[in-house]
């Protein structure tokens, strides 16, 4: 087994490792090494051949494609090294990383790590659908491989369980190709996607929308045959006499995504239970030092422009460590308040300005983001709010001194 010491290992080439690898390298570290499971550098963008990528961070639209190639050029262009069809074994609490890759295992010496693993769709299993086992039955990433990569059509009559937006976009998608979606049942009582898919993808396609309603069971011996659903109540229990049964060959899953870190777990991180990733700092640091996390892999994001303006900063940050750099004590403890899911990061100094990451609970108009260590320190006030839009916001010049607990509410105006 080949044993060598690299400052920098950044663990998965999607959109996430690329754009930290890059910052890295701007900052001047030199012997970065990117490792990435699947075939080639991109991503899950490879997959999203639609549009819409991009416009924060280019000005313009582009489709996942297009944008992952930006990067990659950028890659092949920097003299990055990177390994694909490569899978990392385990890393170790002192930054150790075993990796199996096609010219054997490679036991890396690390300076640093940063985790950009991306995250996995929830699956039938994850959320206990009752039913038979019949085939047809696929994830929406899933689908959205089969159909745009492999050029292989899933089915003709579609039920779609779940509107994140993966799963509204397939909606689109299918229809394009001809086949009659029936639907997408959501149990919550508004759309897990964003705004703008509901109204490209389903609202512009005629396609329904059935909110406040669930899968209760699914028939078929050797493929599906018809699904049943009904309305849920306040605690997501179907509602007797509410059920209906659609005919479907096929029923599509976008019920969630779950962050990859059984290499995390298995080093020791600290992982947050708001998020599934985890637990960092200002400066992106989880709770291993020289180990930072960016991307689906820290948290789910919906716009891969913040996946990049994460990952730069993780990259950065990882490149100091290697450097020597000493950073201000994060010793302000972050933390959600009434209306707000969850925070990232979850610790700064009291010198920081850093961004926020955040997401609330419920969807609402004219509220406002509300700062409090033991008083309120600042308020933002925001015109609409949706748990599918991830908010992000800069502390600027608000004052933490003497400040130990920062918590992040939503209120009304």
């Amino acid at each position: 087994m080949k044993t060598r010491r690299v400052d920098l290992v950044v663990i998965g080439g999607g959109p996430a490792g690329l754009a930290a690898a890059l910052a890295a390298k701007e900052k001047g570290v030199e012997d970065i090494l990117i490792v990435e499971r699947n075939h080639r550098l991109g991503g899950i963008l490879d997959q999203c051949i639609h549009e819409g990528f991009g416009i924060e961070v280019f000005g313009e639209a582009l489709t996942g494609p297009e944008y992952a190639q930006r990067y990659i050029n950028k890659i092949l262009d920097s003299g990055i090294k990177y390994l694909t069809d490569s899978m990392v074994l385990n890393l170790s609490p002192d930054r150790r990383v075993l990796v199996a890759s096609p010219a054997g295992l490679m036991n890396l010496k690390a300076g640093a790590v940063v985790l950009a693993m991306g995250c996995r769709e929830r699956t039938r299993g994850n959320i206990a659908v009752p039913g038979s086992r019949p085939a047809g039955i696929y994830t929406a990433g899933c689908a959205q491989n089969f159909i745009n990569l492999q050029n292989y059509m899933v089915g003709k009559d579609v039920l779609i369980l779940g509107s994140g937006d993966i799963g509204l976009i397939m909606a689109r998608r299918l229809a394009l190709e001809g086949a009659r979606v029936h639907g997408v049942v959501e149990v919550l009582p508004y759309s897990s996607g964003l705004p703008r898919n509901v109204r490209q993808c389903l609202v512009d396609y005629d396609i329904p929308l059935y909110l406040g309603h669930t899968v209760t069971g699914i028939k078929g011996l050797g493929r599906v045959e018809s699904v049943s659903i009904a309305e849920v109540d306040d605690g997501w229990n179907p509602v007797k006499g509410t059920e209906r049964e659609i005919g479907c060959d096929t029923l599509l899953l976008s019920v969630g995504l779950i962050p990859e870190n059984e290499l995390s777990r298995g080093a020791g991180i600290v992982l947050n239970p708001l998020t599934g990733g985890p637990l960092v700092d200002e400066n992106m640091q989880t709770s291993l030092a020289g180990v930072f996390a960016c991307g689906n892999v820290l948290q789910v994001h919906d716009l891969v422009d913040w996946v990049t303006v994460e990952a730069e900063n993780a990259g950065s940050k990882a490149a100091e460590y290697v450097k020597g750099v000493g950073w201000s004590e994060c010793c302000v403890r972050v933390k959600p308040g009434s209306g707000v899911r969850y925070v990232v990061p979850n610790r700064i100094s009291h010198q920081s300005n850093a961004e926020l990451f955040l997401r609330v609970n419920c969807p609402g108009r004219n509220k406002k983001i509300v700062y409090r260590g033991k008083k309120v320190l600042g308020e933002v006030p925001l015109a609409r709010v949706n748990p599918a839009e991830m908010i992000k916001l800069s502390l600027g010049d608000i004052n933490l001194d003497g400040v130990m607990d920062l918590e992040v509410s939503l209120e009304d105006e």
